[in-house]
């Protein structure tokens, strides 16, 4: 079944909100090697609950707190939005070495993203 795996915090500054969440609840952040202005948080370890997460840059229409749903297809879970009465907020994007990512909007407006695992993703 697809679990939430990964929440996004918006940010007009991401390296003032890294400081801000580190100071308040003493998480572990550090800037991702990636390609995109994208700040990793571990809220905790692995033998705690929970799920750790990300700052990244604000930007429309993806506005405020995202959680990420892993799901086995992109494609298949898409669909699956579409049909239930959802949209596709921002189409199937490679996020390189981790996976593929695509932003959704429930019936009621709000945003979530649906990730599909693949360390091939360029």
């Amino acid at each position: 079944m697809p679990r939430v795996v990964h929440f996004e915090l918006p940010a007009d500054d991401p390296y003032r909100a890294a400081r801000f969440y580190s100071s308040v609840f003493g998480w572990k952040i550090e800037k991702w090697a990636g390609p995109m202005d994208y700040w990793m948080i571990a809220t905790g370890g692995a033998e705690e609950p929970g799920i750790d997460g990300a700052i990244m840059r604000r930007e429309d229409p993806i506005r405020d707190l995202n959680v990420i749903v892993d799901v086995p297809s992109v494609d298949e879970f898409a669909a699956k939005v579409l049909a239930s009465g959802g949209k596709i907020i921002a189409p199937k994007t490679p996020v390189p070495g981790v996976g593929y990512l695509a932003y959704c909007q429930d019936t009621e407006g709000t945003i979530f993203g649906i990730m599909q695992s693949d360390e091939t993703a360029k």
